[in-house]
């Protein structure tokens, strides 16, 4: 961990050493994701939204591909199932 991470973990970005396929389809899967919270809105107050603020649009791509990398990992690794999050109510 770095000094100038203010102490929070820093995940990496993904990695070239994988699947060419697999890579291209999750960043794919990403861009999707951010087309269309940016032409429908992200859930108020989500990781999403504020990345989509304060971010450019292809890094949040990115994030989100890794995003959903590392779930695919955990759920494969663990063998579970996928439950999406539960939106808070308001």
């Amino acid at each position: 961990m770095s000094a100038s991470t203010g102490g929070k973990q820093k995940l990496g970005a993904i990695s070239k050493m994988g699947e060419r396929t697999l890579r291209r389809l999750l960043i794919i899967g990403g861009s999707s994701v951010v087309h269309q919270a940016s032409r429908r809105g992200a859930p108020k107050g989500s990781w999403l939204e504020q990345m989509l603020a304060c971010k450019p649009r292809m890094l949040v791509t990115v994030a989100v591909a890794n995003k959903m990398a590392r779930i695919v990992w955990a759920l494969l690794a663990k063998g579970g199932s996928y439950q999406a999050p539960v939106a808070a109510a308001a």
